[in-house]
């Protein structure tokens, strides 16, 4: 057993995977996994919003076999937590992308594959047993992504996610300290100054070497050809969802559409309103507008707002089943991981995803155990005390904005 699996298997929480996948990454990979936008406010904020909340215990009492199953959109899971999109996961291991969808069907759950992917999309739904969601972003203009979300519905894609909080890509600082620009512009001079990060790390290098190198993004089909790595700054800038291309997405997917980015009751409602089978509260864990409250915060304003209509799901911070659990307290279908299943994927491939299933799992089960709670269904706010103010929802309006 090499070092990086002995950490693995020995991982006792998220933490251990995420310093595992630090040992593994060059700083400049394991940082695009690890951080946030400008001064990382929202991020660090996401988890210790779950600190906020304390639970309230059922004691002496029975407690059977825990239940995990749940279901969102009428998909019956395994666990209530779904894999959030994540980009450019084929840099974290090889084929990263079809690995964690695998461990993700395997599991019994839900696979959300980024537009911004290093794999195929039909590749990456081959690779999983189970359901798979494609996260559209709108980059290449309307006529590419119109031509992406058919692929995505020919290759058995359940549902479309459709990301409305990335006009521009954030200001994520540790990026430009680790050279992300000038090793983009693959000329040696701009690159020296970073390339000892990558020298440090061998056998990841030899392994994304041997992987092809530097990915394109094979489900943005440009008129040239796959769009570039390089491109993906201008490509966001370039490809803003407004209220007014839910309409044509609606008609090209032609299924259930999920709008991810919900900050506010406001946008809550409009997405309803404009079809949304279910929203996801998520900041973009932090790396998009720092300073926004945490989604853990926002979470009982938005299902104030929809009022039972649709589903809502929640990301941001999720690092243990308890946060899991509070998360359903709350009121939240399910959840989505992201960072927590990304750095077992860099920590080492497969067996680090599903690490962190295990891990995810056993906890949920312990805190419903300790929770004197027999399944998740049965979560409610009783099980939880929450701060007061959570639950004030007069916000101010801005219908103007609502309209572009």
């Amino acid at each position: 057993m090499n070092a990086m699996a002995g950490a693995v298997s020995r991982a006792v929480n998220v933490e251990d995977l995420r310093r595992a996948a630090r040992r593994r990454l060059p700083r400049v990979v394991f940082d695009y996994i690890d951080g946030g936008a400008d001064a990382e406010i929202t991020l660090r904020e996401n988890c210790r919003a779950f600190e906020a909340i304390t639970f309230r215990p059922r004691c002496a009492v029975e407690t059977p076999p825990s239940d995990l199953r749940t279901s969102v959109l009428g998909l019956p899971l395994s666990l209530p937590f779904l894999f959030a999109p994540v980009g450019s996961s084929r840099m974290f291991y090889p084929r990263g992308e079809e690995v964690a969808a695998r461990v993700a069907g395997a599991a019994g759950t839900v696979y959300i594959l980024s537009t911004l992917s290093g794999c195929r999309l039909e590749d990456v739904k081959k690779a999983t047993q189970g359901h798979a969601w494609y996260q559209v972003y709108l980059c290449g203009g309307r006529d590419v992504a119109a031509s992406t979300i058919g692929r995505a519905r020919d290759a058995g894609f359940s549902a479309l996610v459709v990301t409305i909080d990335t006009p521009v890509a954030g200001l994520r600082e540790r990026d430009f300290r680790n050279g992300t620009k000038e090793l983009l512009t693959r000329r040696p001079w701009p690159m020296l100054p970073y390339v000892g990060q990558f020298i440090a790390r061998p056998r990841w290098l030899a392994q994304f070497i041997a992987d092809g190198g530097l990915m394109t993004f094979p489900n943005v089909m440009l008129p040239e050809g796959p769009m570039l790595y390089t491109d993906v700054a201008a490509a966001l800038e370039q490809s803003t969802v407004t209220w007014r291309d839910l309409d044509w997405i609606r008609d090209r997917w032609r299924g259930p559409i999920v709008v991810k980015g919900i900050h506010t009751s406001e946008d809550a409602r409009r997405a309803v309103d404009a079809g949304a089978s279910a929203l996801v509260v998520s900041n973009h864990g932090g790396r998009q507008l720092d300073g926004v409250p945490p989604t853990l915060r926002v979470l009982p304003e938005v299902l104030a707002a929809v009022n039972g209509r649709v589903e809502v799901l929640v990301d941001g911070g999720i690092r243990r089943g308890s946060d899991v659990v509070k998360a359903l307290c709350l009121g939240a279908r399910a959840v989505l991981i992201g960072r927590a299943y990304a750095y077992g994927l860099g920590a080492g491939g497969g067996p680090g995803v599903t690490r962190t299933v295990d891990i995810l799992r056993t906890d949920i089960v312990r805190t419903l155990k300790l929770l004197g709670c027999p399944s998740i269904a049965e979560l409610n706010r009783s099980y939880i005390e929450a701060p007061a103010d959570w639950f004030n929802h007069t916000v101010a309006a801005a219908p103007g904005n609502w309209a572009r």
